[in-house]
C-alpha cells in the first residue's frame, strides 16, 4: 500500500502546486485591471496516516483560493474618492464661471465705468449730438456684455444639468451591476469565495462612489447593501433602487435629485449626498452659480436704477424738452411658486405673490424664500445668510423690495422663491436709440432775482425726487425770521415754508415730492422779500447739471446700502468697488477650490495606494513565486516518478 500512498502525496503536490501556478498565472495576466485584488492558493496538511511506527503524513490540500482585500481599506479608498470627485466637479465649474468675470477692459466693470465716464464729455457739451451718441454706443456695450454674462450663467446651468443627468444615468447602471452581482455571487454559494466576481463588485462600488458617496454594508449570503444620501438604500440583495433627475420643486431653472423604484420616487437633499462628482455640481449649482447670478443681478439693476431715476431728474433735447425716459429696460423681479403649491381645477396655481423694486440701492444679492411659520404668519428668509423678516402682509418691504398677495392670498403649506435680481443680467436692454432722450439738463435751475439786497445766493441746487413736477413754475422768497416760503408764481399762493440755515439745505414742512422733490442750498445773509425763481433752465440745450448729476454715479455709492433705524442708509459700494468684490470673490472661490481639489486628491491617492499595497499585485514577487511553483511542480512530478517505480517493483515482487 505505500506505493499507493506514495501516489497520493505525489498526486496532492501536483495538484496544489499546478493551482498555485495558475492562481500566479491569473495574478500576473490581471496586474493591470483596475480594482484587481491579489489572489493566494491556501493549502493545509493533509490527514496523517497512523502506523505501528507513527503516524506518516498525507501530503497537502487545497483548501481555498483567497483574495488580498482589506475591507477597511478599500471602503476608506473609496470614500476619500468620493470626496476627491466632488472637489474636482466643483472646481471644473468655477473656473468655467471665472470666466464669465472678465477683469481688464474686457469686463463688465470697465464698460460700466467707461459708460459714466463718458457722461462728462456730454456734460460739457450737452447740446452735442455725437458726444451724445458715445454715451448711447457705450451704454449698448455694457448691455451687451451684462447680457452676455447671463446667458453664460446660464449655459452654466444647463451644463450642470447635463453633467448630472449624464452622471445619473453611469450611477443607474452601476446599481444594476452591482445588483446583478449580488445574484451572481449568492448563486456562486459560501463554501468557497467568488474572487473575481467580488472583486467586480468593488470595483463597480469604487466606481459609484465616484459619483455619489456610498455606504456598503455585507450580508451573511454574500450580497453587499448599499446606501447613500444618509441611508437611502440603492441597493438590497437583488433588490436596486433608480435615481432621477428632476425639476427642482422651488426654482424652475435648476436641477434636483429623486430616488426610488416603481415610481415611488422621494427627494434627495443636495447637503446630504457627503460626496461625488453629483454633490459638487449641485453645490455649484446651489451655492456658487446661485451667489454669482444675485451679485451681477444686484449691480446690474441698482446701475440701471440708479440711471433711470437720475434720467427722470433732468429734461432731454427733444423739442419740447420733456422729461428724461428710462435708458435701461430691467426685467421686473420673479416670484416662483414651489410647484406643490395649491393648485385650481384648471392645474393652475390658486395663490399669487407680486414683487416689485421700491429702493434698488437697498437691493441685496440674494434669493429669499416666502413660506408660513408654525403659526401661519408669513416669513421671508433671505438665503444668503439666513436671515429672516417676519410678519410679512401685503405691501411690505424689506431690502428694497415690495411683496403683495392676491387676489388669492398663499396657503399655509405654499412656498414662494423670490429672486428680486438673479435673474436680471439676460434680461437687460437698451430702452433708448435718440441720442436726444438722454436727459442732460436740470428740471430746475434757481435764479436770484434782480431786486434782491441781501448777501444770499446759491451754493447749489439738485433734484432729490424723480417724481418732482417738471413744469413747477414757483420761487422761493425769504420772509424773515429765518424762514423761506415756496410761492407759486402764477398767483402768489405759499405752497410751503422751509427753516433756513446759511450752508445747509432748506428744510420743507411739506412732504410732496412734486413741490419739494428737490434740495436748494442758499449761502449769505438774505433780505426780508429776497425771492428765488425756480423754473426749467433757459435754454435747456446748454444746461448740463443732470449730466453731471449722472456722471458722479461713478464714484457714487448706489449698491447694497442698509437702512439703519433712523431711515438713513449706511454702507453700500460703488461701482468700481461692487464690480472688484465680484471678481474677488470669484478669484478666491477658484483658489479655494484648486486647494481643496488638490488636497482631497492627495488624500485620494495615498488611500488607493494603501490598497492597492494591501490588494494589488507586484510583477516582481508574482515571478519569483513562479519560479518557486515551478519548481515545487517539478518536484512533485518527481515524487509521482518514484511511487511509479516502487510500485512497479512491488508488482513484479507480487509476480515471481
Amino acid at each position: 500500500m505505500s506505493g499507493f500512498a506514495l501516489l497520493s502525496i505525489g498526486s496532492r503536490a501536483m495538484a496544489a502546486n499546478y493551482a498555485a501556478l495558475q492562481t500566479t498565472g491569473h495574478n500576473i495576466a490581471n496586474a493591470g485591471v483596475e480594482g484587481y485584488s491579489r489572489q493566494r492558493v491556501e493549502t493545509a496538511t493533509a490527514s496523517a496516516r497512523a502506523t505501528a511506527g507513527g503516524f506518516i503524513g498525507g501530503g497537502v490540500d487545497v483548501q481555498t483560493v483567497t483574495r488580498a482585500h482589506d475591507q477597511f481599506l478599500t471602503r476608506e479608498a473609496a470614500n476619500a474618492q468620493a470626496l476627491a470627485a466632488m472637489d474636482a466637479s466643483r472646481l471644473e465649474s468655477l473656473k468655467h464661471l471665472e470666466e464669465v468675470f472678465r477683469p481688464g477692459e474686457q469686463g463688465i466693470g470697465y464698460a460700466a465705468s467707461d459708460f459714466l465716464n463718458a457722461m462728462v464729455d456730454m456734460a460739457s457739451r450737452p447740446a452735442d449730438l455725437a458726444a451724445r451718441q458715445v454715451v448711447l454706443s457705450r451704454a449698448a456695450t455694457v448691455t451687451e456684455r451684462i447680457r452676455a454674462a447671463g446667458t453664460q450663467l446660464d449655459a452654466l446651468q444647463q451644463d450642470v444639468a447635463t453633467s448630472v443627468g449624464q452622471s445619473v444615468a453611469r450611477a443607474n447602471d452601476l446599481v444594476r451591476g452591482i445588483a446583478e452581482l449580488n445574484v451572481r455571487i449568492q448563486s456562486a454559494g459560501q463554501a468557497q469565495p467568488a474572487n473575481d466576481l467580488l472583486d467586480e463588485r468593488d470595483r463597480l462600488v469604487s466606481r459609484l462612489s465616484e459619483i455619489v458617496q456610498v455606504k456598503t454594508i455585507p450580508s451573511a449570503d454574500g450580497s453587499l447593501s448599499v446606501f447613500f444620501a444618509g441611508g437611502t438604500a440603492l441597493v438590497n440583495g437583488s433588490r436596486r433602487a433608480e435615481l432621477q433627475v428632476v425639476t427642482d420643486p422651488d426654482d424652475p431653472m435648476r436641477v434636483a435629485l429623486e430616488v426610488g423604484d416603481n415610481g415611488n420616487m422621494r427627494a434627495i437633499d443636495a447637503a446630504d449626498l457627503g460626496g461625488g462628482s453629483i454633490a459638487g455640481w449641485l453645490r455649484f449649482q446651489g451655492a456658487d452659480l446661485q451667489q454669482a447670478r444675485a451679485s451681477l443681478g444686484q449691480m446690474v439693476v441698482a446701475l440701471a436704477g440708479a440711471v433711470n431715476d437720475q434720467q427722470a431728474r433732468g429734461l432731454d433735447l427733444r423739442q419740447p424738452a420733456g422729461r428724461g425716459a428710462a435708458l435701461f429696460d430691467v426685467p421686473a423681479p420673479l416670484v416662483q411658486p414651489a410647484r406643490t403649491n395649491e393648485r385650481d381645477a384648471s392645474g393652475g396655481f390658486v395663490a399669487s405673490v407680486r414683487m416689485e423694486v421700491v429702493d434698488p440701492r437697498l437691493l441685496q444679492a440674494s434669493d429669499y424664500a416666502l413660506r408660513a411659520d408654525a403659526a401661519g404668519n408669513w416669513t421671508v428668509e433671505r438665503l444668503s445668510d439666513g436671515a429672516t423678516f417676519e410678519g410679512i402682509t401685503s405691501g411690505s418691504e424689506f431690502d428694497g423690495l415690495r411683496i403683495d398677495f392676491g387676489p388669492a392670498a398663499p396657503a399655509k403649506d405654499d412656498r414662494f422663491l423670490l429672486q428680486g435680481v438673479s435673474r436680471a443680467a439676460s434680461g437687460l436692454r437698451l430702452a433708448v436709440q435718440d441720442p436726444r432722450a438722454l436727459a442732460a439738463a436740470g428740471l430746475l435751475a434757481a435764479v436770484p432775482g434782480q431786486d434782491n439786497q441781501g448777501t444770499a445766493s446759491v451754493s447749489s441746487l439738485r433734484v432729490t425726487d424723480a417724481q418732482m413736477s417738471s413744469t413747477l413754475d414757483a420761487e422761493v422768497a425769504f420772509a424773515g425770521n429765518g424762514v423761506f416760503e415756496l410761492r407759486d408764481r402764477s398767483n402768489g399762493s405759499v405752497l410751503a415754508t422751509a427753516a433756513w440755515t446759511s450752508g445747509q439745505p432748506l428744510a420743507w414742512d411739506v412732504a410732496d415730492p412734486a413741490l419739494t422733490g428737490f434740495e436748494l442750498v442758499i449761502d449769505g445773509e438774505p433780505a426780508a422779500g429776497d425771492v428765488f425763481s425756480l423754473s426749467r433752465p433757459v435754454p435747456v440745450a446748454s444746461d448740463n447739471t443732470n449730466a453731471l448729476a449722472l456722471a458722479d454715479l461713478r464714484d457714487s455709492r448706489l449698491f447694497g446700502l442698509v437702512a439703519d433705524a433712523q431711515g438713513g442708509l449706511q454702507g453700500g459700494s460703488t461701482l468700481t468697488e461692487a464690480w472688484t468684490a465680484i471678481l474677488s470673490r470669484s478669484g478666491v472661490q477658484v483658489q479655494a477650490a484648486e486647494s481643496a481639489a488638490q488636497i482631497s486628491q492627495g488624500v485620494a491617492d495615498d488611500a488607493e495606494g494603501r490598497r492597492a499595497a494591501r490588494s494589488g499585485v507586484s510583477l516582481d514577487e508574482e515571478a519569483a513565486r513562479l519560479i518557486q511553483y515551478q519548481q515545487s511542480y517539478q518536484a512533485a512530478a518527481k515524487v509521482l516518478q518514484v511511487a511509479q517505480a516502487v510500485f512497479d517493483t512491488l508488482l513484479q515482487t507480487a509476480d515471481r
